[in-house]
């Protein structure tokens, strides 16, 4: 069956934005080896845009890329509440692609062991985790596919640096820890902005997250409102930060784990900060002028 990549009447500006969205996609796959010849790759769907997103980007580059890999899609239902059970597998028939249905019931695990008002986030995560490993152990999935995208992993950041004191994100390839599988983020490098219009055009049909009925005021939620008004009053700031993580100086942050401050053996020339410098270098503003037991003058140069 061929699968249908674009909506009826689509535009222009769609095409490009596709086409944006599968180049950012397919960089981020080679710039950290995601996705290897003979791989079987497990697509987490959630049934949210961005698990939608990234089943069409893999399944698109599938078709184009000058290696063989298997795709599985698994749709977790966790019995939750008013889950449709019934849309993804309709639309994994629909488009004629290999499917898993995996049922585990962590919401009544979650509802037990978390009092009423606390937030369910981390417990439900960590299940959910287990659920998945297994699974693509089960299937012979070397490779786990979520959908997290580049605006997710600032947000983790950020929620490091406020909440955990660590300057630590959400990393695009990882191992898991017992060495089974690499978790990928193949829409590491995509923005949610351009994946949520994409996901509208293509009129995926969406789950909606909050049948957990997961808290508004989480502190991601307050962190993403932070980072859009940011982006509001500076667009492009998201994505500067993005691309910081990928430009990381240690000589000159402040852990003794990564550069050695103490007997400074790995100082370089470029490390220098840039508030400093010798001021009797040719071009530079200030010359040595006068020197006494208790004052040191400099002159502007002319």
């Amino acid at each position: 069956m061929t699968i249908k990549h674009l909506p009826d009447n689509h535009s222009n500006n769609f095409i490009k934005l596709r086409n944006n969205l599968i180049s950012n996609t397919g960089k981020a796959i080679g710039d950290y080896n995601m996705i290897e010849d003979g791989d079987t790759v497990l697509v987490c769907m959630s049934g949210g845009k961005d698990s939608h997103a990234l089943l069409m980007m893999l399944l698109a580059l599938q078709e184009r890329a000058p290696i063989d890999f298997k795709l599985i899609a698994m749709n977790l239902d966790q019995k939750q509440p008013g889950f449709p059970a019934d849309i993804l597998p309709s639309y994994f028939e629909k488009l004629g692609i290999t499917y898993r249905i995996v049922e585990a019931d962590t919401y009544s695990i979650v509802k037990e062991k978390i009092p009423e008002g606390k937030t369910t986030c981390s417990l439900c995560s960590r299940l959910r985790r287990g659920v998945i490993y297994t699974t693509a152990k089960e299937l012979g999935a070397n490779k786990i596919a979520l959908g997290h995208h580049r605006d997710d992993i600032v947000q983790t950041l950020f929620l490091n640096l406020f909440f955990g004191a660590k300057m630590k994100a959400m990393p695009p390839k990882l191992s898991t820890n017992d060495k089974q599988n690499i978790v990928i983020r193949p829409l590491a490098y995509c923005s949610e902005k351009d994946i949520a219009s994409y996901a509208r055009q293509m009129a995926f049909p969406i789950i909606p997250c909050d049948l957990c009925g997961g808290q508004e005021n989480l502190q991601r939620q307050k962190v993403k409102a932070m980072l859009q008004d940011w982006e509001h009053e500076q667009p492009g700031r998201i994505n500067n930060i993005f691309r910081a993580l990928s430009n990381v100086e240690p000589s000159h942050l402040a852990d003794i784990n990564l550069y050695d401050f103490k007997n400074l053996s790995q100082a370089k020339i470029d490390d220098e900060d840039p508030l400093f410098g010798d001021i009797n270098t040719d071009g530079m503003a200030l010359s040595l002028a006068e020197r006494s037991e208790t004052r040191i003058q400099f002159i502007r140069n002319k």
